[in-house]
């Protein structure tokens, strides 16, 4: 079978990485894809915005299933585009699709189907916001409503900060804003646990701690994620049930009631404390760079999971995960995520040898006559697979430290909440 990929980041490479090893599949197109997919499959230069035009490509390459990395064609509704058209989309449709597009809608939700989450508040204009702020306890959480690529969100320790925080929003940073949402501040640790779903059944696929943080020790600004470790330190039998009970089987009855159909990866950002879980927030698809960490330990054939999924038949299916830890160590653009450089020149990537149980997944580059060059803040993402959080790390930065790329940095800490120093 011939298979699209709508995306260009590292989750898209490992994504494309994952197919190619499958038997069933023939051969593999990106939209538009990078420097990376470009050695495994054809790159194609399409805005992927453009539903009709990327229809039209795939009935030209007889393309029978799309598999959509990032969020914004699923939001904008590609799902409902090819409804009625003979070729298969790996993704939600557009109503549970609301669920990442629409902080509020999934706040709504929570507060129908009592899902443990942060208690909130919802403004509609500056001045009111701010009378609010001027009363209240920090620190609180401040997010802007519709999509932000994973940066609108702001941990406030002041009024100051969350005045700054909600002019930004106000004033358009992230898209026309309507709508604020202003949230308790919840203290606990972070995990990401995903699920793949069919639209009546889901199974579980993968935990993992991010590291959104700029800085070493979580420190600095929030990044769309510096690094990676899998599985969770704080996932457990019992906290597992609680997810699944509390959260994730309210949430898609919840979907179901609203007419949609969620047939997809269901990214579940939590909150830990006491072994109880708060949501934070949803995300519609496989996180970035939780996909590149967790992939790697897939010992299933992917593709069969995408199509039992598209089916409705992923009770037919068996995931199986091996039993290795994982790390992913982001490299990225000297001053990211604020101003930095693209068409930065990598050279000798294509000379590290790679071992079996390691990865480079491209994110932000691009392929030239020149050679491989930087085309992003986030650009090449090293994964290692081993029994051994910290031999996953070192393999890792060992890596990186072997390219040498001298416009870049990363964090040498990632993990370390699992690594015992």
């Amino acid at each position: 079978m011939n298979v699209g990929i709508i995306g260009s980041g590292g989750r898209e490479h490992a994504i494309c990485y994952m197919l190619n090893k499958s038997k069933k599949v023939s051969k593999i197109f990106c939209f538009p894809g990078n420097a990376g997919t470009d050695l495994i499959a054809q790159n194609v230069n399409l805005n992927p915005d453009n539903f009709s035009e990327v229809e039209k490509y795939c009935l030209e390459k007889d393309i029978k299933m799309l598999v959509v990395g990032p969020e914004k064609p699923l939001v904008d509704g590609i799902v409902d585009h090819f409804k009625d058209k003979p070729i298969r989309v790996f993704g939600p449709d557009k109503i549970s699709s609301k669920l990442e597009g629409s902080k509020i809608f999934t706040k709504k939700i929570c507060q129908k189907k009592n899902i443990p989450t942060s208690k909130f508040k919802i403004f509609e204009s500056l001045n009111e916001t701010l009378d609010y702020l001027r009363n209240s306890n920090f620190p609180l959480v401040i997010k802007a409503d519709g999509l932000a690529s994973g940066k609108g969100v702001y941990v406030c320790q002041n009024f100051n900060e969350a005045k700054s925080a909600s002019e930004e929003i106000f004033n358009g940073k992230f898209g026309v804003a309507k709508q604020i949402l202003v949230e308790e501040f919840l203290d606990g640790e972070e995990m990401s646990y995903f699920v793949v779903t069919d639209g009546k059944n889901y199974k579980f696929f993968g935990s993992a701690q991010d590291h959104k943080r700029v800085g070493e020790g979580d420190t600095g600004k929030n990044t769309g994620g510096m690094g990676c470790y899998s599985p969770s330190r704080l996932l457990n039998d019992l906290l597992d049930l609680k997810i699944k009970t509390k959260i994730i089987e309210p949430t898609l009855d919840a979907i179901n009631e609203f007419g949609g159909v969620y047939k997809g990866f269901l990214y579940v950002g939590l909150m830990i404390k006491n072994n109880e879980p708060f949501l934070i927030e949803f995300n519609v698809r496989m996180g970035d760079p939780e996909c590149q960490t967790i992939l790697p330990t897939l010992n299933s054939d992917f593709m069969d999971i995408l199509v039992s999924c598209s089916d409705g038949k992923l009770n037919q299916s068996n995931i199986n995960f091996s039993n290795s830890k994982s790390i992913c160590v982001v490299l990225c653009s000297k001053g990211y995520p604020e101003k930095f450089e693209n068409n930065i020149q990598i050279k000798d990537l294509e000379k590290i040898k790679l071992h079996q149980n390691q990865n480079i997944f491209h994110a932000g580059t691009l392929k030239t006559k020149a050679g491989i060059v930087s085309n992003g803040g986030r650009v090449l993402n090293f994964v290692s697979t081993s029994n051994n959080f910290s031999k996953c790390r070192d393999e890792a930065i060992n890596l990186i430290k072997k390219l040498n790329w001298r416009n870049g940095y990363f964090r040498g800490d990632i993990g370390y909440k699992v690594i015992k120093t």
